[in-house]
């Protein structure tokens, strides 16, 4: 059974250019002679057509340089971005593990902040009372449950968010650079957490700068570049194709 599909996905962003204006303009934008700044934009395809299909239980890896259009795939997986021509569909209840931490208030107990940031994620407040002391001990964080949000460092906030968004109980994860938190001994035991959820069928759709990660945890890659698809295929051999790529580029780069 299909739990994500993308038929022909496009998606677009303007980038705005604003025209330095002369300095009559700027005279005459004084005088109100000039109701607004001229601005020109131009189109950015971030994706362009992008195919794909993920059945349950399946873990897809999406790689690929900088700009290339993966996180902006995700948020079109999520609905927090639509597109502009093309179909999404996914079956089943999804958590987005993306932006970790936005939401919380610096001036709330770390306690607190678990339990709101949790029932904002969709998690019941009955719920998150019940689970926050797992929650903060996972984080590694129970000494400084009563301690005000802003005395934890960067790292420690992302620790807890991530604490907080894998309680969601749902059939699909979308996970943007999220295994990188913490040391290698918290990201080691993030990963523990994410093969259980494999085996109980979940599908998980990973992100990551980490080759090595995606070919170990991902059965299929998905390698995008400038927001097209370069090759969606089993992980070793996308992986491959882009290793090849990278060495191309810097062997171009660095003539002999």
């Amino acid at each position: 059974m299909s739990v994500i599909v993308l038929n022909d996905a496009w998606k677009k962003f303007k980038i705005p250019h604003v025209r330095r204006p002369t300095i009559l303009e700027h005279v005459a934008g004084a005088l109100s002679l000039f109701e607004a700044q001229r601005c020109n934009y131009e189109e950015l395809w971030a994706l362009k057509g992008v195919d794909f299909e993920l059945r349950r239980g399946e873990s897809l890896g999406i790689i690929g340089p900088n700009g290339s259009g993966k996180s902006t795939l995700l948020k079109v997986i999520t609905g927090v971005m639509k597109l502009d021509r093309g179909r999404v569909s996914t079956n089943g209840s999804t958590a987005a593990i993306l932006e970790l931490g936005i939401g919380f208030h610096e001036d709330l107990t770390v306690k607190d902040n678990a339990v709101i940031y949790g029932v904002v994620m969709g998690i019941p407040l009955r719920a998150m009372k019940d689970r926050t002391e797992d929650i903060l001990e996972f984080a590694e964080l129970t000494r400084f449950r009563d301690a005000k949000l802003r005395t934890l460092s960067s790292g420690m906030q992302v620790r807890l968010a991530f604490s907080i968004a894998i309680q969601i109980d749902a059939e699909v994860f979308l996970v943007d650079e999220a295994l990188a938190v913490g040391d290698l001994s918290f990201q080691e035991k993030c990963l523990s957490k994410f093969r259980d959820f494999k085996k109980q069928g979940r599908t998980i759709v990973l992100v990551s700068h980490n080759l090595d990660l995606v070919s170990a945890f991902c059965e299929k890659t998905l390698y995008l570049h400038n927001g097209e698809t370069r090759m969606f295929d089993e992980s070793k051999k996308a992986i491959q194709e882009y290793r090849a790529d990278i060495s191309k580029s810097k062997t171009s780069s660095h003539p002999t």
